[in-house]
């Protein structure tokens, strides 16, 4: 019987670039949406930009451009980084359209009638120097239960607790420095503790899997709390009905945004949203990463219910990714932006990897470079590829292109393959691709052994017809492999269809074989991964720390003390005085001054931050103390050799340190 699926990954938010971290979730869920419909199931697959927000405020008034000019711009570079890494999108949408607001504002408007959403009085954290409400991922404090540093205002990367911002210790507001304050406001609250015991019942009947009922029960445990999902103004966002300066939390239409894009593609196909969502013909499955758990497996199912509407079949949560076994970083280049990898790597190796380590479980999974690259070159290339390459070509060849029939051995090793679909076909179904794979690569393994032993470039000297025999049971062999490849390998795939001369391969072609059948030209299926590529697409991630980060980057001196160092420590920094030799600005840089400084003979090139106090032509010829000794840092605009020294809250308070006159270039400061 044919399933009818309706498929989502969490939205990615328009504030950034897709990166190889991102790209986990949606090859995951692509993965699994090209397998339902190679076994012939009906499956689409909606996806969307998640655009509100007061980051993409900020960013957007960083960049000079209005928020619609921001999020219209990322959702071409994400759509495109998408597409060339595969991944198919029956709808790619934006939370920002017509279709979101109609269904946040009705939605709401359920929950209110159904007494699920109140009022409250509120303190709320202010940054005053910048005028402005904080989010909650704007706040970093310690926090207030494992007490783990540099933790967000909302939940705890360390521990997993979530508390309200005014409960973190110590907070501190990231866009300017200074501790926030608190100011009363009226907010509108979900109150998701009236939907515990429907939860419960949800949960019961397997929406999660079984490592995430247990940190639900934790969070039940813990007891449900009421959900703030109101925000101030200046936000930009969905007004909420009969409010002027009150909208929409933006954690609160951007799940609503599935709906909004399924709705989209309905309306464009001619096709009733109605039936898709709230009828009993399809299946509806959320892909997540474990970070959004709380959203997605608490309060998007209880707003689902407020609003008497039907919830998702089934939540799938995976975990993040690190690189050699770390989290992914900047100054090492394992940052790895998608548009940077597709610059030097083919995306089918990736997608083949992360195959590879993806299993049903929440655990994280780790790309270790060096097993990448081997395994990328001893099964795809070695086992798989090469089946193809060593008889295909020999048959266009030797023997016109075409197939004969199997005998008895060739048949024999087709069945073993038939035999594997049905523990193929449930590992892709549950998710556990490794096991998939590895089931594929042992299968490849018989092959490349019946190749071996039947040795075709021996008896294609002597034996025309036997070889022919040989060939046809390989190229049965390499389209029965294709077939169960072919959900992560789709570009793979089409090559070998090309060259076989076959029609789009389905998992109900492993019931039948090809024989007596005219193969064409054989095309290259993929090379091997050079190391020299890998390294060169780290170098390029390390070079890729722009002016803005560099600027985030300035201490503020608001901030809270560091820990005490030593006397040894501090005699480490050289202190030298510097002249300013030429001073300049930095092309795409709101705060950077690009100096050429120096030091009585050796010359020294620094980015400042002081573009705001200071113009450049009055600097030249100024003295100032430099660290002279701070370690080069290459960046994509030049290397920074140094740091001046200065004093002030920042913008154009900004004051740099001078000696008093008769001090000379290069002298040490002690």
């Amino acid at each position: 019987m044919t399933r009818k699926l309706l498929v989502t990954s969490a939205l990615p938010y328009a504030n950034g670039p897709i990166h190889i971290g991102h790209l986990v979730e949606y090859l995951q869920t692509d993965i699994w949406v090209r397998f339902q419909k190679a076994m012939g199931n009906e499956c689409r697959y909606f996806c969307a930009d998640d655009t509100h927000g007061t980051p993409i405020m900020i960013r957007a008034k960083a960049e000079g451009v209005t928020p619609e000019e921001l999020i219209n711009r990322v959702h071409a570079e994400h759509y495109r980084d998408f597409i060339d890494f595969g991944i198919e999108f029956d709808n790619y949408y934006s939370t920002h359209s017509e279709e979101n607001r109609q269904f946040s504002e009705m939605i709401y408007t359920c929950a209110s009638k159904a007494g699920s959403i109140v009022k409250k009085e509120i303190q709320q954290a202010y940054d005053e120097r910048e005028k402005m409400w904080l989010p909650d991922r704007y706040i970093q404090g310690t926090c207030p239960r494992c007490k783990a540093a540099d933790q967000y205002g909302d939940s705890c990367d360390s521990c997993g607790a979530h508390y309200q911002t005014t409960e973190l210790i110590d907070p501190v507001s990231t866009v300017s420095g200074n501790r926030p304050i608190l100011k009363e406001s009226t907010h509108y609250f979900f109150q998701l503790s009236q939907y515990e015991d429907a939860l419960k019942e949800l949960f019961k009947g397997g929406y999660v899997q079984a490592s995430v009922q247990n940190k639900l029960d934790e969070w039940f445990s813990a007891g449900l709390k009421d959900w703030d999902i109101s925000r101030d103004g200046p936000y930009f966002g969905f007004k909420i009905p009969g409010e002027e300066d009150k909208y929409f939390y933006v954690w609160l239409d951007a799940p609503i945004g599935y709906m909004a894009s399924i709705k989209n593609y309905c309306d464009k196909n001619g096709l009733d949203f109605e039936n898709l969502w709230n009828g009993d013909e399809y299946e509806i499955y959320h892909f997540i990463g474990k970070d959004i758990m709380y959203f997605h497996a608490l309060f998007w199912p209880a707003v689902l219910m407020s609003a008497d509407l039907r919830l998702p079949t089934k939540l799938f949560v995976h975990g993040f990714l690190t690189v050699n076994g770390q989290k992914m970083s900047k100054s090492r280049g394992t940052f790895i932006k998608a548009s940077t990898y597709l610059n030097h790597l083919d995306p089918q190796y990736l997608r083949y990897y992360y195959a590879s380590k993806l299993t049903s479980g929440v655990g994280d999974i780790d790309l270790s470079v060096e097993d990448f690259i081997n395994r990328v070159n001893s099964d795809l290339v070695g086992k798989l590829a090469n089946l193809a390459s060593r008889s295909g070509p020999m048959l266009s060849k030797k023997l016109d292109g075409m197939l004969g029939t199997l005998d008895d051995k060739g048949r024999a090793l087709i069945d073993e393959l038939i035999t594997a679909k049905p523990e193929i076909v449930d590992h892709y179904e549950n998710l556990n691709y490794a096991a998939a794979i590895r089931k594929i690569a042992a299968l490849a393994d018989v092959c490349n052994k019946y190749v071996e032993e039947q040795q075709p470039w021996v008896t294609i000297k002597t034996d025309s017809e036997g070889t022919r025999t040989t060939l046809t049971a390989i190229l049965n062999a390499v389209r029965m492999l294709t077939i169960y490849l072919k959900p992560v390998l789709p570009q793979y795939a089409d090559k070998i269809e090309q060259f076989l001369a076959v029609d789009p391969l389905t998992f109900a072609d492993t019931d039948t074989v090809f024989e007596n059948h005219k193969i064409d030209n054989f095309v290259r299926l993929i090379e091997r991964i050079e190391k020299e590529k890998v390294e060169a697409m780290v170098e390029e991630s390390k070079q890729q720390t722009t002016p803005q980060q560099i600027e985030q980057a300035q201490p503020k001196l608001d901030e809270p003390l560091e820990a005490e160092c030593e006397f040894g420590d501090f005699m480490k920094v050289d202190l030298r005085i510097a002249k300013i030799a030429t001073a300049s600005a930095v092309e795409g840089a709101d705060k950077l001054l690009q100096l050429e400084l120096d030091l009585g003979g050796v010359t020294k090139n620094v980015f400042a931050g002081i573009s705001k106090a200071y113009k450049p032509e009055d600097l030249v010829g100024r003295l100032v103390l430099c660290v002279a000794n701070l370690k080069p840092r290459k960046m994509r605009f030049g290397v920074s050799e140094g740091m001046v020294c200065a004093a002030g809250p920042g913008g154009e308070e900004i004051f740099l340190l001078s000696p008093d006159s008769g001090a000379k270039p290069g002298q040490r400061v002690h």
